[in-house]
């Protein structure tokens, strides 16, 4: 079968292509053929090897942290899924940039049937940290006033959309090229980010900052200057802290892999509660110039790779 793999830390020039073994599900496993997977800002510095102390990879190693497919072979003891089932997972150890790939079955779960399966791809990842991001960390409520910042990202336009199921008001910054599928999305209020201080565009003070953008000193140090007294601010990516005596929780978090939020927001897509967004389906070939794009800026909202 065909797998993107790397063998090195390195530039986008250390993935290939490559023939390798189809995997054989051990207990416990299934076997998926992968409909599916799909690209996240993450898989760069994976990539570059600047996650290594976090997520060691055992190389040579198969790209790819999420999937969706269908299942065709069992492992001995599995129980909870059968054949024929389509499903959907965050794949830990990597694995679905390639025709088939072998999940631990309690990883994954029923994939929407409202979406196409390849677009579920999507939801794993970004979905999830959102999902987290937005009802275990921040804890948003009905009427609190909420700031995305990133909401054209994929991670960003989930938030955007789980903030205003929750009942929030939603202001979102945005590139200009974004704007309008923000907007869509759910949000109340776009501010682009490239043209105003953040300050300039809102009116008083915002509950919740959801943040899901590298920013330095200067921009994190805006950040919590516009949050209320006794406000949370969540970040997916850099810490952002309070000044000592702050009356602003600031909270940096990794998500975590957990089936139920996953399930949960299946059921948000089933409902149509919740978008999922494809910006690009580009072939699994096309990995490594997916990567160069991201690299440059290229990128927005989610792509999915086919094989």
């Amino acid at each position: 079968m065909r797998a993107i793999r790397i063998h090195t830390y390195g530039d986008a020039s250390v993935i290939r292509e490559e023939d390798v073994p189809r995997p054989v599900p051990s207990r416990g496993d299934v076997l998926i053929k992968v409909a599916a997977t799909s690209f996240n800002p993450s898989d760069v510095g994976l990539r570059r090897g600047l996650l290594r102390s976090v997520f060691p990879l055992d190389l040579p190693y198969t790209l790819g942290g999420e999937v969706a497919g269908t299942i065709v072979e069992l492992g001995d003891r599995v129980d909870t899924v059968a054949v024929g089932d389509r499903v959907i997972g965050r794949l830990d150890t990597g694995g679905a940039a390639a025709e088939y790939v072998t999940a631990a079955a309690d990883t994954v779960v029923a994939a929407p049937t409202a979406v196409p399966l390849p677009h579920a791809a999507a939801l794993p990842i970004a979905g999830v940290t959102a999902w987290q991001a937005v009802f275990e960390h921040a804890g948003i409520t009905t009427g609190q006033r909420v700031l995305v910042n990133g909401a054209g990202g994929g991670v960003g336009g989930f938030a955007v959309q789980l903030a205003k199921h929750a009942g929030a008001h939603v202001i979102a910054t945005a590139s200009p090229r974004s704007s309008e599928a923000v907007r869509q999305l759910g949000a109340d209020q776009i501010v682009d980010y490239t043209a105003l201080p953040l300050a300039a565009a809102l009116d008083g003070p915002v509950d919740v900052i959801l943040n899901f953008v590298v920013v330095g000193a200067q921009h994190a140090a805006t950040l919590m200057s516009l949050v209320r007294p006794g406000g949370v601010v969540v970040s997916g990516t850099v810490a952002l802290r309070a000044t000592a005596g702050s009356p602003v929780t600031a909270v940096r978090f990794v998500a975590r892999n957990d089936t139920s939020h996953l399930a949960a927001l299946v059921k948000l897509v089933d409902a149509e509660a919740v978008r999922v967004d494809i910006a690009a389906s580009r072939p699994l070939a096309d990995l490594a110039s997916v990567h160069r794009d991201a690299e440059s800026g290229r990128i927005r909202g989610k792509t999915i790779l086919v094989p």
